[in-house]
């Protein structure tokens, strides 16, 4: 989906982090599934629970115990979980196959690029090193500041350390809580359908583009580069 009108070029690109430009799912997974076996239970499908990947401990425990937060016995699960987790979160994470040319194809026209995800610090510090994302403008973890997504709180103090207004940015992410957060913001938004998307089609979240790959987000950012330039000089 495109708007029918040109818009300005962004002056920086903020992404989400799991489903958006990592695909940390089986590292997840793995870690819940881990619960089950220590509970003598067998493990859940895998197709199961990428979908939830982006929830966090939320998304996997309720996929793989149907437990909800405040429920008896989540609260145990979601610190064994995210121990397991903190210990093996690196072993089959990964890029997404054309992330790496997108965000060299962001640097070279000029443009800054961060991460602002709703995972906590304790996995973000330890997690962007080892998967190639250590070269970011920011990092805003799920606890930077009071609120979470979808909350604009992250995605404002993203544009703020990257020091651009904004308005000048767009933020791109997974699931429907990013398009509340970027529009909450004040940034156009992507919506990214190669990432977890849930159970919410990701046509009705409302994002100014919904792309495929990560190759049609860079080009869809040079031609946006493009109208905005040919726009200028037409003016």
């Amino acid at each position: 989906m495109t708007l029918p009108t040109v818009l300005p070029a962004p002056r920086a690109i903020l992404f989400d982090l799991d489903g958006t430009l990592a695909d940390t799912a089986p590292d997840l997974a793995a870690a819940v599934n881990w619960l089950r076996t220590e509970r003598g239970l067998p493990p859940t499908p895998y197709s199961v629970l990428r979908p939830t990947a982006s929830a966090g401990a939320r998304g996997m425990i309720g996929a793989a115990f149907g437990l909800a937060p405040g429920d008896e016995g989540y609260e145990e699960l979601r610190l064994q979980w995210f121990d397991r987790y903190q210990e093996t979160m690196a072993v089959h994470s990964s890029l997404f196959g054309g992330v790496t040319e997108l965000l060299l194809g962001i640097e070279q026209a000029g443009m800054s690029w961060g991460i602002v995800t709703n995972k906590p610090a304790r996995f973000t510090d330890p997690l962007i090193p080892q998967i190639g994302l250590s070269h970011a403008g920011c990092v805003i973890s799920g606890d930077t500041t009071t609120h979470p997504k979808p909350h604009p709180e992250p995605l404002l103090e993203g544009a703020r350390r990257l020091g651009i207004d904004p308005a000048q940015c767009w933020y791109v992410g997974d699931d429907k809580r990013d398009v509340e957060a970027g529009h909450a913001a004040g940034m156009v938004t992507v919506a990214c359908n190669w990432g977890y998307c849930g159970a919410i089609e990701p046509s009705t979240w409302g994002a100014e583009y919904l792309l495929d790959t990560p190759t049609d987000l860079l080009q869809t950012l040079r031609e946006v580069v493009e109208a905005a330039r040919t726009a200028e000089r037409a003016a």
